[in-house]
C-alpha cells in the first residue's frame, strides 16, 4: 500500500471525509471508480494524478464518443490521433507533422505567458515526434475592442505569441482574429505548429523495454501549473483570477536548447520512446507512455531536478514546469545521451525505469508514496454520453428573413463600415509583431488566403491555414462545421496546395449543458461529413470546453488547422491582382444569404438566420477547377470568398499592389445583398488578357459556374451591379479604413 509522506497534506480518510477531490473536479462517482481500482482509498498524491488524468483536457470523457465519429485514416496518414502531433506523407521519404491546441483559460487570466506556452507546448509536441518545428500559426477569439479588458488581453496574447516564437526561431506566417461578444471573459488563444520529419525518424511516446531507464530533460521543476489541466477543464469565474498560479511560465531559449538536444538525440537513433511533458506534466507523460508500451513505470522523485526547495511528490506529478521531456533508451546507451545534451547545456538525468507490471510507482524520500494500475488511469477514465438538447435560439432563428432588412442606398458607406470591422480588417497590427521571415522559407507571409513555405532542397511547398466562423457555427453548427472545413480546404486551393489533412480545435461551452452538447455533436457531424468529401483525414487535435462567461457559453468554434501540398513553386498563388488589364472572373453562384455575415453584423447589429448554405459536391468541383487552371498557368491571382462576400474580396485583391478594378456584377438580387451575401464556394480568379478566354473555357469543361466581371486598372475600386454604380471609391482610402481599424481603436 502506498505511504503518506507530508503531515500538511490531507490523510486517505479525511480526502474521503471531506469530500476534497471535489476541489480537484472529482465526482463523487468517479472517487468511488478510483476507489476500486486500487482497491483503497486514494492518498493525496493518488487523487492528485488521478484528476489530471481524469480531466476533461486529459481524458477527453465528455467529447471521446464524438470525436470517434471523425474520419482519421487515409493513404497519406502515417500517424493519426494518439500521439503528440499527426504526421501525413509528402512523397520522397519526407512527411509533414502539425497539430493544434488550446491555451485559452490560462490566457484569460495571464495573457502573455498564457499564450506563450501555448506555443512552447504546441512546439514540444511537434520535435517530439522527431519533426523539425518550421511555422506557427494561431486563430485568436476575443471580445470588443471597445472593452478595456479585451484590449489589454488581446495586446498581451499577442506579445506572448510574438515573444516565444521570436526568439526560438520559427516563424509565425499565419492565422486569424476574430471579434465578438460572445468571447468576452474567454478569449480563444489556440496555437498551431507544423514541422517536417523524414520517414524513419518518427518517433512515438512510448516506454519501451522492461528495465530500461527513463530520463528527464529540461530545466527544473517548479510549483507553476500545477493543476493546469484541471483548471482547463472547468468554467472560468470570477475565482479564476485567483488561480494564476495554475498557468505556466515560459523559457523560450531554454526550449530552443531542448528543441535542438532532442532533435539530435532523435538523430543518433538511440531513443526507444519520447514525450513531452504538456498538460499534467510528469504525470502525463510516464502514464501515457507506459499505457502505450503495455508496461510499467516506476519513478524516483528525489531525482527530478527541482528548482524550489521541500517540493511534495504531488506537487512534482502536477507542474506543469515547461520546456521538459521524458524519454527512454537502453541502458548502454544512458552516457551517449547525457553526452548529447550536455553538449547544449543541459542535464539529463535518470528518474525512473520501466516496469513489467503495469503499474506508476512514485517513490519519494525512501517510501512508495503512490501505487496505481496505468490502464485505471488512461484506459478506464469513465466516458459520459452527455444529454443532448437543441436551443430554443436554433428554432426561433429557422423562422428569421435575414433579407427583411430594409435596403442599403449607401453603399460605399457599407463597404467601408465592413472592411472596418475588426474581425475583417487588416491584422497588420498583429503580424508585424511576428518575424515570419526568420529561416528564409516563407513564400506567401500572413495577410493571403493561407501562408506557404518552401521545402528546401525540393520544388515543393507547404500551404497552411486556420478556419472557423463561430458565428456560422452558432447559428447551424452542422452546417457551420461543413463550412470551416470547406474554407480551409478552399484557402488552401486558392493558394495552389492540394487539401491534405487537418487538425482541430473543439472549443464550446460546458458540455453539462444538453444545448452545448447538441451544438457539440452537431458540428463534429459537419466537420467529420465535410472531411471525408474532401478526403481531408483529422489527424489529430484538441478539445476545449467549459468555455464560459456570465452571459453563458461561447459561440461554438470548432477551429480547423489544414495543410496542403504544393507541388511545384510555379503553382505558388496569391489573393492580390498583380497587372493592369488583367481579366476578372467570378467562380460559384451568388444566392440571398446574409445570415451570420458580417455585413449583418456590422451594418444591422445582429447574427441572426441561419448561415449559408454548402453544397459539398459544388465545393468540391470548385477546388479541382481552381487547382488545375493554377497547375496550367492560367491563373494570375486567386481569393476565396468568404466574410464580406463580393465586395470586400475585390477590395482585398486591391489592397496588395494598390491596383484598383471596374467591373460590372450580374445579378438578380438586391444590390446591397448582392455585394456582401457570404454564399459559400465561391472564388475572386484573375488571369492575363492573353490566357482569359482559356480560362473561361476550362471553367465551363469542369461545370464551374463563372462570370467575367471586368478588368484590373487604375487606382479606384468600381463596382456595378447590372451596370447601375453601386460602389465608387479610390483603393487608398478603402484601404486606409481597412489598414487602420484595428491600431486607431488599439491607441
Amino acid at each position: 500500500m502506498a505511504q503518506q509522506v507530508s503531515a500538511k497534506e490531507p490523510t486517505a480518510e479525511q480526502i474521503a471525509e471531506q469530500k476534497i477531490y471535489r476541489q480537484f473536479g472529482v465526482t463523487d462517482a468517479e472517487y468511488e471508480l478510483i476507489c476500486g481500482f486500487l482497491g483503497r482509498r486514494p492518498n493525496y498524491t493518488e487523487i492528485g494524478v488521478f484528476s489530471v488524468m481524469w480531466s476533461e483536457h486529459c481524458a477527453y470523457k465528455n467529447s471521446k464518443p464524438l470525436l470517434k465519429r471523425f474520419p482519421t485514416t487515409g493513404p497519406r496518414v502515417l500517424m493519426g490521433p494518439g500521439e503528440g502531433a499527426g504526421i501525413v506523407d509528402i512523397g520522397d521519404n519526407q512527411a509533414v507533422a502539425f497539430k493544434i491546441e488550446s491555451h485559452n483559460h490560462p490566457s484569460a487570466v495571464e495573457p502573455y505567458q498564457g499564450a506563450a506556452t501555448g506555443v512552447g507546448g504546441i512546439i514540444r509536441d511537434i520535435f517530439s515526434m522527431g519533426a523539425r518545428p518550421i511555422a506557427l500559426l494561431n486563430s485568436l477569439r476575443f471580445g470588443r475592442l471597445e472593452n478595456d479588458r479585451v484590449r489589454y488581453l488581446f495586446e498581451n496574447v499577442v506579445a506572448g505569441i510574438a515573444g516565444y516564437g521570436n526568439c526560438i526561431g520559427i516563424p509565425t506566417v499565419g492565422g486569424e482574429v476574430m471579434f465578438d461578444e460572445s468571447y468576452e471573459g474567454n478569449p480563444l488563444v489556440n496555437a498551431m505548429c507544423v514541422g517536417l520529419i523524414d520517414h524513419d525518424r518518427i518517433q512515438r511516446g512510448v516506454a519501451k523495454g522492461v528495465g530500461n531507464p527513463v530520463f528527464y530533460v529540461g530545466p527544473a521543476t517548479g510549483r507553476d501549473g500545477i493543476h493546469g489541466a484541471t483548471f482547463a477543464s472547468e468554467d472560468l469565474t470570477a475565482e479564476s483570477e485567483a488561480k494564476r498560479s495554475a498557468v505556466q511560465v515560459g523559457d523560450p531559449f531554454m526550449e530552443k536548447l531542448v528543441m535542438e538536444a532532442t532533435l539530435e538525440l532523435i538523430e543518433s537513433g538511440i531513443v526507444l520512446g519520447i514525450q513531452d511533458m504538456g498538460a499534467a506534466g510528469l504525470t502525463c507523460s510516464s502514464a501515457e507512455m507506459a499505457s502505450k508500451a503495455g508496461n510499467g513505470m516506476e519513478l524516483y522523485l528525489d531525482e527530478v531536478p527541482q528548482r524550489e526547495e521541500g517540493m511534495t511528490a504531488y506537487e512534482m506529478m502536477l507542474s506543469e514546469s515547461q520546456e521538459r521531456m521524458l524519454f527512454v533508451t537502453e541502458p548502454q546507451h544512458e552516457e551517449q545521451a547525457k553526452a548529447i545534451f550536455a553538449r547544449w547545456g543541459l542535464d539529463c538525468v535518470k528518474v525512473g525505469k520501466v516496469t513489467d507490471d503495469g503499474r506508476l510507482r512514485l517513490f519519494h524520500k525512501g517510501e512508495q508514496v503512490a501505487d496505481i494500475p496505468v490502464k485505471a488511469l488512461v484506459d478506464d477514465c469513465p466516458v459520459y454520453h452527455k444529454p443532448s438538447k437543441v436551443p430554443d435560439y436554433y428554432v426561433k432563428n429557422g423562422s428569421i428573413d435575414t433579407n427583411r432588412y430594409e435596403q442599403v442606398l449607401d453603399l460605399n458607406g457599407a463597404l467601408k463600415k465592413v472592411l472596418g470591422s475588426p474581425s475583417l480588417a487588416s491584422k497588420e497590427w498583429v503580424y508585424s509583431q511576428y518575424d515570419y521571415q526568420v529561416r528564409t522559407s516563407t513564400a506567401v507571409v500572413p495577410g493571403s488566403d493561407a501562408a506557404v513555405v518552401t521545402i528546401r532542397g525540393t520544388r515543393k511547398a507547404l500551404a497552411m491555414t486556420t478556419d472557423c466562423n463561430g458565428r456560422y457555427v452558432y447559428l447551424d453548427p452542422e452546417v457551420g462545421g461543413r463550412i470551416a472545413v470547406a474554407e480551409a480546404a478552399r484557402n488552401i486551393v486558392c493558394s495552389g496546395g492540394e487539401p491534405l489533412a487537418i487538425t482541430d480545435n473543439l472549443n464550446f461551452g460546458s458540455p453539462e449543458k444538453p444545448e452545448v452538447f447538441w451544438q457539440m455533436e452537431k458540428a463534429v457531424d459537419g466537420m467529420a461529413e465535410a472531411c471525408r468529401y474532401f478526403e481531408t483525414p483529422v489527424i489529430g487535435g484538441n478539445v476545449s470546453l467549459y468555455n464560459e462567461n456570465a452571459k453563458g457559453a461561447i459561440y461554438p468554434t470548432p477551429v480547423v488547422g489544414m495543410v496542403g501540398l504544393v507541388h511545384d513553386l510555379d503553382h505558388i498563388t496569391t489573393q492580390e491582382f498583380k497587372a493592369e488589364g488583367d481579366v476578372i472572373f467570378l467562380l460559384g453562384e451568388t444566392k440571398a444569404e446574409l445570415g451570420g455575415s458580417e455585413f449583418q453584423y456590422a451594418i444591422h447589429g445582429v447574427t441572426e438566420g441561419r448561415p449559408p448554405e454548402l453544397d459539398l459536391a459544388a465545393e468540391k468541383k470548385l477546388h479541382g477547377a481552381i487547382l488545375g487552371a493554377i497547375r496550367q498557368g492560367l491563373v494570375a491571382s486567386a481569393h476565396d470568398l468568404s466574410e464580406g462576400g463580393l465586395a470586400a474580396a475585390l477590395a482585398e485583391a486591391c489592397f496588395g499592389r494598390g491596383l484598383g478594378a471596374s467591373v460590372d456584377f450580374q445579378s438578380n438580387l438586391r444590390p446591397d445583398i448582392a455585394l456582401f451575401s457570404e454564399s459559400q464556394s465561391r472564388a475572386l480568379l484573375s488571369a492575363r488578357p492573353e490566357r482569359a478566354d482559356e480560362l473561361a473555357a476550362w471553367l465551363d469543361s469542369q461545370g464551374v459556374p463563372a462570370q467575367r466581371l471586368g478588368t484590373v486598372g487604375g487606382d479606384r475600386l468600381t463596382i456595378r451591379v447590372n451596370g447601375r454604380a453601386a460602389i465608387d471609391a479610390s483603393v487608398d482610402e478603402l484601404r486606409k479604413e481597412w489598414k487602420d481599424a484595428i491600431p486607431c481603436r488599439m491607441k
